[in-house]
């Protein structure tokens, strides 16, 4: 078996290339250094045809122009982060605020009343530094961005370095590791959408998804963790018991009038489910999707206390992409592993404080297959 190989080409901006990195299994991803966005993802299918397997815009301008830009009658005004690696704080903090050794730090707001994905201009939107390397077993491409004391209000100069690696078993690996000045938060995490019948295919509503989770964060109107944890049993939001996402987008008979307030106020699916950690930052099995009609499968492991799955609630025709084609709404699935929604905020969710002389780091695997 050959080695996987990386190459580069740049885009014509300063700074910004395109990164491929593939392996001897026609297994392809591509990345760009800015926002580190995942542009591209492709896989054979069961009868060895390969496809694109993510959603995306079909050039690193529409990215700059659109990725975090607000789109009309999207869900409280939110763009979309195709690909992208999200923070300094990634998902929703309440009001954009926080507090830390008594002293209180303002976020600016981007989701309605509540900062997202680390405010109006995340690391999504930054140039990361690119470092490649290469070996027999695997290539991989390390990202680099300092986010200095007081972007977008957060205190401390923090130091992140986000490293891809493919290897020849189908595995992309993605580790982050971060470092501070001074007390902070932290919690990033990979924005990619999946569709593993491929990128123009329609709708996810029949690829089956599992989650290792036996319950999840419920959100009040603002989508702001209430700060409960609830079972899944018997709502709609139970995939421990390997289910079609679109089972239950629609209304079904499995509501309760709570359930039914729940995915009416995300249009959808938008929540974190709390994984079933046997120790905390182990590495484990978060999630597995599968298609049937291609016979593709997804598995997420990760060393993170949740997982936020997002049915891609957006409306369609509004976004064209990679292929050119319209995406309706539902046309691909985020799996955000990450710690929840508002931790600052929420003494009783596990800790997101990063403090000197301490080091953040967390890994997910996303591990591709055919069965």
């Amino acid at each position: 078996m050959r080695p996987p190989t990386i190459s580069e080409i740049p885009t014509g901006r300063d700074g910004v290339s395109l990164y491929t990195l593939a392996n001897d299994n026609e297994m392809v991803v591509e990345i760009f250094n800015h926002g580190g966005i995942i542009h591209s993802i492709s896989f054979p299918d069961h009868r060895g045809l390969v496809a694109g397997i993510t959603l995306g815009f079909p050039s690193l301008q529409d990215y700059m122009a659109y990725n975090p830009a607000p789109h009309a009658g999207l869900s409280s005004g939110a763009g979309v982060y195709f690909g992208a690696l999200v923070g300094r704080y990634a998902n929703r903090i309440a009001h954009g605020a926080l507090s830390l050794g008594g002293t209180s730090y303002q976020v600016p707001v981007n989701n309605g009343v509540n900062a997202l994905h680390g405010g109006t201009i995340g690391f999504d939107q930054k140039i990361w530094v690119p470092e490649t390397s290469s070996g027999p077993e695997s290539v991989s491409l390390q990202l680099t961005y300092v986010s200095v004391e007081g972007e977008m209000g957060f205190p401390g100069q923090l130091t992140t370095a986000a490293t891809y690696t493919l290897d020849n078993e189908n595995r992309l690996v993605l580790t982050f590791r971060a470092t501070t000045t001074a007390d902070t938060v932290v919690n990033l995490t990979n924005h990619t959408y999946w569709n593993l019948a491929g990128e123009a295919a329609g709708t996810v509503h029949d690829q089956i998804l599992y989650l290792n989770a036996d319950g999840f964060t419920p959100v009040d109107a603002t989508l702001i963790p209430t700060g409960k944890i609830e079972p899944v049993t018997g709502t709609p939001f139970d995939f421990t018991r390997p289910t079609a996402i679109g089972e239950n987008l629609g209304g079904g008979p499995r509501f309760s009038d709570s359930d039914n307030k729940q995915l009416l106020r995300c249009r959808g699916y938008d929540h974190n489910w709390v994984l079933n950690q046997t120790r905390p930052a182990s590495l484990i099995l978060a999630a597995r999707a599968f298609d049937p009609s291609s016979r593709r499968e997804l598995s997420i492991f990760t060393t993170e206390p949740g997982i936020q799955f997002y049915s891609g609630n957006f409306p369609g025709g509004t976004l064209k992409g990679t292929s050119g084609r319209s995406y309706p709404q539902n046309a691909g699935f985020a799996l955000e592993t990450q710690h929840f929604p508002d931790s600052p905020n929420r003494a009783e969710f596990p800790s997101t404080v990063l403090r000197p002389g301490e080091s953040f780091s967390q890994t997910t695997i996303y591990g591709l297959a055919v069965r």
